[in-house]
């Protein structure tokens, strides 16, 4: 009995030896200084815990834990390679200070929270409120405002888990991953009001391995907009509306440029966008392309454009008439979309005459206009496919 009994203590003490370990590396933003009053400037305590975390070899990984509360931070880079993995665990409210730090902590204009070069990176839980009325309001003046900032941005960063985060009122762009491989984010909730501009709630970029599913985004932009470069992105379960639905582009601004490839939506509904399923492309040369895009079982109520394909994007007039697009759009497919259009034309197909539009998949699309009238289709330059019922009647 009494070397069981040893044997048990021996294990014990073991035990709470792990427990103090795990304990040692989670770095509490209030123990370096924070305060949950938002008020209180709280970014270099931000900072001090990130380089604490970041710089821990103990093979548990770090944890920086930002509890319950109100916190003010300005522009902050939070910059690898660090020695393991990081979690960012979020309980409490970021508020950007008043105004934003415009520059950023090394120059970096245009940010408000950046993760950038990490490796093993997971973001969890709470709120970031970028506080953007007055920028929008300056923007929609016409007035000479500021850059502006995007809340949280993810540059040169691999292995990133984004889960239950909620982002309201950002200047600009919500949610950037730009230049990362194999991201997942789930559950995050994106609210900004339907008039506030460019502020799109997720933009992927240049990335390779990214999911995004059961999500919900309320916005003045796109809900997901899908830049240059980008491959192998699925998206499920995704709310969108208001907003300007989920746009491939817009794409071949410049001639030499990164195609968009294997990128597929499904289980999703869009309310009130203004666009559902778009792919826009300037009108102007370019040897970009979009190719292996797959829609399926989609829902659209009262959507302005819930299938579009637009070539001729040419905002002003400016740099573009008389040119035509030079991405190559082929193996489009659009499987099971059901709903109502908010106008008469529900499925538009503006394809460039230089580079026309092919390999496009119509099957199972039942859109009506006003859930009673008949919806249009229009086509230009495209050429593909009809299985089963296809409403409104085609012109490919």
């Amino acid at each position: 009995m009494g070397k069981i009994k040893k044997i048990c203590t021996y294990f014990i003490s073991i035990l709470v030896s792990l427990l103090c370990i795990v304990e040692a590396v989670t770095y509490n933003v209030i123990h370096f200084g924070a305060k949950p009053d938002g008020k209180t400037d709280a970014t270099h305590a931000f900072l001090n815990a990130w380089a604490s975390a970041c710089s821990s070899s103990s093979g548990w990984g770090s944890t920086i834990y930002v509890p319950d509360g109100v916190y003010m931070i300005k522009a902050a880079e939070f910059r690898g390679p660090c020695k393991d993995q990081i979690d960012v665990r979020i309980d409490g409210t970021l508020v950007a200070a008043p105004p934003i730090d415009y520059s950023g902590a090394s120059g970096n204009s245009g940010y408000w929270i950046l993760f950038i070069k990490v490796d093993r990176l997971s973001v969890i839980g709470g709120t970031l409120d970028a506080k953007g009325a007055s920028f929008w309001e300056c923007r929609n003046s016409g007035q000479n405002c500021p850059t502006g900032a995007r809340s949280i941005t993810f540059n040169w960063a691999n292995n990133v888990l984004i889960d239950g985060l909620t982002s309201v009122n950002s200047q600009l762009m919500h949610l950037v991953i730009n230049s990362c491989n194999n991201v997942m984010v789930h559950n995050v909730k994106i609210i900004a009001p339907e008039q506030s501009p460019n502020t799109d709630g997720i933009h992927v970029q240049s990335s390779t391995g990214v999911t995004i599913t059961e999500s919900k985004i309320q916005t003045g932009d796109d809900c997901i907009s899908i830049g240059p470069g980008t491959t192998n992105l699925l998206m499920d379960n995704i709310q969108c509306g208001p907003g300007h639905g989920v746009s491939i582009g817009s794409l071949g601004r410049n001639f030499n440029e990164i195609g968009v490839q294997n990128v597929t939506l499904r289980n999703s509904v869009f309310s009130g966008s203004d666009n559902g399923l778009r792919i826009k492309t300037w009108a102007r040369p370019s040897n970009g392309f979009v190719r292996n895009i797959h829609y399926q079982d989609i829902v659209m109520n009262n959507v302005e454009n819930p299938i579009i394909i637009d070539q001729n994007y040419c905002p002003n007039n400016l740099s573009c008439p008389a040119q035509s697009s030079g991405i190559k759009i082929e193996k489009v497919r659009y499987e099971n979309i059901r709903g109502t259009s908010a106008t008469q034309v529900g499925m538009i197909f503006d394809c460039s005459p230089s580079n026309p539009c092919s390999g496009i998949t119509l099957q199972d699309v039942q859109l009506t206009y006003m859930n009673t009238t008949k919806a249009l289709s229009f086509c230009n330059n495209i050429g593909g496919t009809v299985a089963d019922v296809v409403l409104p009647d085609t012109c490919l």
